[in-house]
């Protein structure tokens, strides 16, 4: 019979073996246990580390509070949940309109109508950082939900869109880009620059500086060209406008635009206003019998009302512009809404070698070119012809494998645009209407 495993070991029974006693470690012996792993100094550098830490506490008490570079105190001092109940409390504003302020003989303080749109109207007082001066009659104001006090003054509502119609960036076209347009830029300059840099010129001789200025003639002869140089300019608010954009669907939008827009520029130190295609809203009244144009004519008067009517413009230049002159109506084209009427007519032999020089700089083309031979053949034609007439050199160059364009270049795209694209042009229909705008003045 084999041995058994592990035969050398002998266990007693549990029945026979002997409680062993348990002590429990005394202080002594957990005051040892404690400093296993620690080096011989730690106690008194413990010690240190607490002293510092009174000190610098005494330190700031003596002091007082004191902010670091972050505009924070010290984190000893901040008090996070009472600041967070604090936040709680705070609950956003809501939006209301003062309607009335009653002025109270005995008393100092005033009371202010206020109406909360589909709430109601309440009588409150201002809050403590809101002064009386602050608060007008008919302005936004903030109020708490609690007791509907005047918490803050709001600026008056305006249309996004109105707002995007401002321009911020400047247009990097000048006068000097301006080709054959030389009598019509200092017409111009006359009633934008004049009245803001030298004011003093019109009170000395008693006269108000003129405020509108209609800009007309064919398409392509640099209405608007001059308007973005007139924009690059000035150091005055622009504000650009289409006239398709006031023509909105539903009835008296338009007109609120208009409003708002004149509302918006009335804040302004110094503001122009600058409505192209003016003939889309600004067409003679007449009943088509059914009342499809009514709107686009309120739009129109109210235009007329804010130009020259019972409120004062203030210190508002508009210019128009248009291609059509024949179609606006005679209450908008007065003295006093529109006081100068600028043609720009078809540049003359000089200027539209002047606007082929200008196109030409950015261009790369050979030096002896005969800008004025190319100017002779393209009679009758507008700036933006001429600018078509370059780039179609530039086309014939690319076409035959040229870096530089040559003096054929500028013939052939002659040939092509002037030539060929004739019938296309809108000269002589433009033509016929020039003698029409003196007689509707004259009306």
């Amino acid at each position: 019979m084999p041995p058994k495993e592990n035969w050398e070991k002998y266990d007693k029974p549990l029945e026979e073996k002997e409680e062993e006693k348990i002590v429990a470690l005394d202080e002594g012996d957990i005051a040892l246990l404690k400093t296993y792993g620690q080096g011989p100094y730690a106690k008194e550098l413990k010690k240190i580390d607490i002293d510092i830490k009174d000190i610098q506490k005494r330190i700031n008490e003596k002091i007082g509070v004191k902010e670091s570079d972050t505009g924070l105190a010290p984190p000893n001092l901040w008090d996070i949940p009472a600041d967070k109940q604090r936040m709680q409390e705070e609950q956003p504003l809501q939006v209301a309109r003062c309607t009335k302020i009653i002025q109270d003989g005995e008393s100092e303080d005033a009371k202010y109508i206020i109406n909360v749109k589909q709430i109601a109207k309440f009588v409150v007082a201002l809050g403590e950082r809101v002064s009386p001066t602050d608060i007008e009659e008919g302005m936004r104001v903030g109020v708490d939900r609690n007791k509907y006090q005047i918490q803050i003054p709001l600026p008056p509502k305006i249309d996004p869109s109105v707002t995007m119609m401002q321009v911020e960036e400047k247009p990097d076209v000048t006068y000097s880009d301006v080709g054959g347009c030389k009598e019509q830029i200092e017409k111009l300059r006359e009633v934008v620059e004049l009245p803001l840099l030298q004011p003093e010129r019109f009170v000395s001789l008693g006269i108000d500086p003129p405020k509108g200025v209609l800009l007309y003639g064919p398409p392509g002869t640099g209405k608007t060209l001059c308007a973005r140089a007139v924009a690059n300019r000035t150091d005055a608010t622009f504000i650009r406008v289409i006239g398709s954009e006031l023509v909105q669907k539903y009835v008296g939008e338009g007109a609120r635009m208009v409003r708002e827009l004149f509302e918006m520029a009335r804040t302004k130190k110094a503001c122009i206003i600058f409505f192209d295609e003016i003939d889309a809203i600004g067409g003679a009244r007449y009943d088509d019998g059914a009342g499809g144009d009514n709107e686009v004519q309120r739009t129109m008067l109210e235009l007329i009302n804010q130009l020259d009517g019972f409120d004062p413009r203030g210190n508002i230049k508009v210019l128009m512009a248009t291609n059509r002159p024949d179609t606006l109506d005679p209450a908008l084209l007065r003295p006093g809404r529109l006081d100068r009427k600028v043609e720009f007519s078809l540049p003359d032999l000089e200027g539209r070698s002047h606007i082929l020089k200008i196109h030409a700089k950015s261009m790369s083309v050979e030096r002896d070119i005969r800008y004025e031979l190319i100017a002779r053949l393209c009679p009758n034609s507008t700036g933006a012809e001429l600018r078509s007439v370059c780039t179609e050199a530039g086309m014939f160059a690319i076409r035959s494998r040229r870096k530089v364009a040559t003096e054929k270049d500028f013939l052939e795209a002659v040939n092509k645009v002037i030539k060929s694209y004739a019938k296309f042009s809108s000269t002589p229909s433009f033509r016929s209407l020039i003698f029409i705008l003196p007689s509707i003045e004259r009306i």
